[in-house]
């Protein structure tokens, strides 16, 4: 067999290969959508990305004859480790052919840049990191991932427990459909009461006060999940480097705020399924795929429950019932009938409830992968 090179990504052809790896890896796969060109080479970026102003990373490819075989990114997160006060490592990106040799090498490469910074922990895969792409896909290989959630090969999963990992965590998604939502008398009943009690008003995205309402954005984010597991603080410069990616994609009847006399009390963000229009695209928004973005939204039938989130004094309430209500109706309205909560952490309790009340499918599971690096 022939030997594995492996190098990092020193230049911009580097990562361009870094980033088109995985074409090969998914040639003929239909349930793949191809990232968007433009959006990767800008996530991995480690001068433009604001995520970088708190952390660092590596890049390294596996090379066989001079062909790649796969890919890996060893990340150094400081406000993850400040935050929970620990020393923990991530890997990410990770793409691989079915070689346990070539897999085990990408591994051992984050490992040791990892282990020269310091960390004792490798967790993944983060892309970059929980407030990004997050986990590796373990049930739902029969259906491509809704938006700005992972997919990758089953095989990947031996991949990883073969080099050692174990599982720290799964996450899940539910899949939602309205006529069984609006059917829950128990989930109705909650919201009414909740909504009437708390006098809460809801109030929708305005697009002509676009960045005022991502400072509400701010407020919310970091106090509602806050004690999450594996929860990372989005600093303003990230929100607004979301925010500004998010825009274009945004309908404003799905991205919710909530007032109590005045207060501001939760937060949620509901995306239609652009992984529609993404998945034609090839990875290619232009010159012409970025008017796909109108002409084809219709045709639209998914949307994804990406972040709802209630500031803790607020919690347990029954608000998030109201939002709920909100979401599933106003996407009704759009004609989107189908939805996805995710993701959801296995041991959310009062998340996974709220997700059973709604009659929700659990039709997918993630995995959090750690190694012990001492």
């Amino acid at each position: 067999m022939s030997s594995i090179n492996i190098t990092t990504v020193n230049n911009k052809n580097d990562l361009m290969r870094f980033i088109k790896f995985q074409w090969k890896i998914y040639q003929g796969d239909k349930h793949w959508v191809p990232p968007l060109l433009m959006d990767r080479k800008k996530i991995l970026d480690k001068q433009k990305n604001p995520f970088f102003k708190h952390a660092e990373a590596e890049y390294f490819l596996a090379e066989r004859n001079g062909e790649i075989v796969g890919r890996i990114a060893a990340i150094k997160n400081d406000l993850h480790n400040k935050y929970h006060n620990d020393k923990t490592g991530f890997f990410g990106f990770f793409e691989c052919i079915n070689d346990q040799e070539v897999a085990n090498m990408l591994f051992d490469s984050a490992k040791n840049w990892l282990k020269s910074k310091g960390l004792d922990t490798m967790r993944g895969p983060a892309n970059p990191s929980s407030n990004d792409e997050y986990g590796m896909l373990l049930e739902g290989f029969e259906d491509e991932a809704r938006i700005l959630m992972t997919y990758n090969p089953k095989y990947y999963l031996q991949l990883c427990e073969n080099y050692g990992f174990k599982k720290v965590k799964d996450l899940y998604a539910y899949k939602l459909e309205h006529d069984k939502v609006i059917s829950s008398s128990k989930l109705k009943r909650v919201a009414e009461i909740a909504a009437k009690r708390a006098e809460i008003k809801i109030t929708q995205l305005n697009m002509k006060n676009f960045y005022s309402d991502v400072e509400k954005v701010k407020f919310v984010y970091n106090k509602a999940w806050a004690p999450n597991w594996g929860f990372v603080p989005m600093t303003d410069e990230e929100i607004d480097a979301l925010a500004k990616d998010l825009k274009p994609l945004a309908e404003p009847s799905l991205v919710l705020f909530g007032e109590i006399k005045g207060n501001l009390v939760g937060f949620a963000l509901t995306l239609l399924d652009y992984n529609y229009i993404f998945k034609q695209l090839n990875g290619k928004l232009l010159p012409f795929g970025f008017l796909k973005l109108f002409t084809q939204k219709k045709k639209i039938e998914w949307c994804r429950i990406i972040t709802l989130g209630i500031i803790p004094e607020y919690q347990k309430r029954g608000l998030d019932a109201v939002f709920y209500w909100e979401i599933v109706n106003r996407a009704h309205n759009l004609g989107v009938d189908l939805g996805e909560a995710s993701w959801i952490l296995e041991d959310n309790d009062m998340m996974n409830r709220g997700a059973e009340v709604m009659k929700g499918e659990l039709y997918k599971k993630y995995r959090i992968y750690d190694k012990s690096l001492r």
